[in-house]
């Protein structure tokens, strides 16, 4: 496996929308192994193949808590297909979006349609933190990230904080 480089706003390819996967094969999995090891390696609970430079519909996550063993999840080509009028909100962060965090509101359930690992049908009803975090990772598939629920003024601060320790850890 391999550590993929993670993007960083203000990149544009962050902005675009990713597009389905065709098919399930080995090449395609040796990439969401890669991926789920660099989410790992960042260390994240989520990561868009679009945060490793891939517009493709892709999803890794793990939330299982630390000291338990690894409970990896992948959705290809995830589709939301219903979301509660009841709200939640979470304090978010992204590694695209390193060391920033705001609280987000979303729906606090919902329900989503995916391939698995082996490009199998799967639907899910999903509550809680991964209900928050399939959307907020399924909102990298459609160009948004977390600080575009925000404010102008403060998506700005954000994106020069970003740039700052961006340009610190590569000096």
């Amino acid at each position: 496996m391999a550590i993929l480089p993670i993007i960083t706003v203000p990149d544009p390819l962050l902005k675009k929308k990713s597009k389905p996967v065709d098919k399930v094969d080995d090449k395609l999995r040796t990439f969401m192994d890669d991926m789920l090891e660099t989410m790992y390696d960042a260390p994240g609970i989520g990561l868009a193949a679009v945060q490793v430079g891939k517009l493709w519909r892709i999803l890794v996550m793990d939330l299982a808590p630390d000291g338990e063993d690894p409970d990896p999840k992948y959705y290809i080509n995830p589709e939301i297909t219903w979301t509660s009028e009841e709200m939640n909100i979470y304090n978010e962060g992204c590694l695209s979006i390193p060391e920033q965090y705001a609280d987000i509101e979303r729906p606090a359930e919902c329900k989503v349609k995916f391939l698995d690992y082996n490009g199998e049908e799967n639907e899910i009803h999903v509550e809680g933190l991964l209900a928050t975090c399939i959307q907020h990772e399924m909102d990298h598939l459609e160009g948004i990230v977390f600080i575009d629920y925000l404010s102008k003024i403060k998506r700005g601060i954000y994106v020069r904080k970003v740039k700052k320790l961006v340009k610190e850890k590569e000096e």
